[in-house]
């Protein structure tokens, strides 16, 4: 059964139960709701680097860092257009575009990703952007140019938010959220472990997501990649038992959702990215970087692909589902 009305203290409860037990039940319910063999593989392309006026703690992109980030400019759409039809052809079925932007602004660059959105769909990909902060009126745009889905992550809880971010609040980001719903937008929002949050944080932003009057489709379990330069640059990395338990209690928490396996996955083994497949996560970046920050290869990605006798998810599989078209 779907629920948008758990409790922290259930939530908490799963979260902290024993480790094998917990990968056991979130293993059982994905399967319930997911071919287990599947996964979907995204493609992520800064489409604007460096530069941004927001003070996101653990962002090698904020101008106020000084980090081995160089700005550059928005790209052409021709350029992102032959970056798409790369992933494709290297097995990517969703290309996501990524623009340090704090908000979206209605001027020509915003014209000119619109153009990057319709190119992209053309080429039979899901096709999503995360651009910041957008209005009710500019994720219609977006939905009307053929956007499939759009990330705005939560990052971690309301109560430590403040200690991340100052530029902007979490209202802001379940505003942008609801102006996504309500162009009939795929959601994709998750956040980051490894902040300096506390285990109740993790469980509240797992609480704000599960809650929702709609799930996310698309869950993005993220460990912080510490960069130079950057507040966070000093944090322990996070253990894969920590990512286990993220990912199994999304799971068990909201069964529909792909949960994703994100930033942080280059530090990971195959045997302990097997085990997060295991769990519940059924979703991957793929290509050497995530914006910024570095990412397995694609040959390595194939290579574990083949291993464990993973397939990548096809394109636009839940339209075609309700359409009684999946053949």
């Amino acid at each position: 059964m779907i629920r948008n009305d758990w409790t922290r203290e259930e939530i908490e409860t799963i979260y902290h139960s024993p480790v094998l037990e917990l990968v056991y039940r979130a293993a059982t319910v994905h399967r319930q709701y997911h071919d287990p063999q599947e996964v979907q593989v995204c493609t992520l392309l800064s489409v604007k680097t460096g530069g941004c006026p927001e003070d996101c703690a653990y962002c090698p992109q904020a101008a106020r860092y000084h980090t081995h980030v160089k700005v550059h400019k928005l790209l052409e759409v021709d350029e992102v257009l032959e970056a798409a039809r790369r992933a494709k052809a290297a097995g990517s079925t969703r290309f996501c575009m990524g623009a340090a932007w704090r908000e979206v602004r209605d001027n020509a660059h915003f014209d000119r990703v619109l153009d990057m959105v319709k190119g992209v769909n053309e080429l039979g990909m899901e096709v999503c952007c995360t651009l910041g902060m957008l209005s009710e009126s500019q994720a219609q745009k977006l939905k009307e140019a053929g956007l499939y889905a759009y990330n705005h992550n939560l990052d971690t809880s309301e109560d430590y938010y403040g200690e991340i971010i100052t530029t902007r609040n979490y209202t802001d980001r379940l505003d942008t959220l609801e102006h996504v719903r309500k162009a009939r937008i795929s959601v994709c929002s998750g956040g980051i472990i490894g902040l300096g949050e506390s285990e109740q944080d993790r469980i509240g932003m797992l609480h704000t997501l599960a809650c929702l009057p709609e799930h996310p489709e698309s869950v993005p379990v993220n460990a912080l990649v510490p960069v130079e330069g950057t507040p966070l640059a000093e944090q322990e990395r996070v253990s894969v038992w920590e990512m286990l338990r993220m990912i199994a209690t999304a799971r068990i928490l909201m069964p529909r959702a792909m949960v994703r396996l994100s930033a942080g996955r280059v530090r990971m083994s195959t045997e302990e990215q097997a085990l997060c497949f295991l769990a519940g996560a059924n979703s991957i970046f793929a290509g050497d970087k995530l914006l910024t920050t570095p990412n397995p290869e694609v040959d390595q990605d194939q290579q574990m692909f083949q291993l464990l006798n993973l397939r990548p998810r096809k394109a636009f599989k839940e339209q075609q589902a309700a359409c009684g078209s999946v053949k």
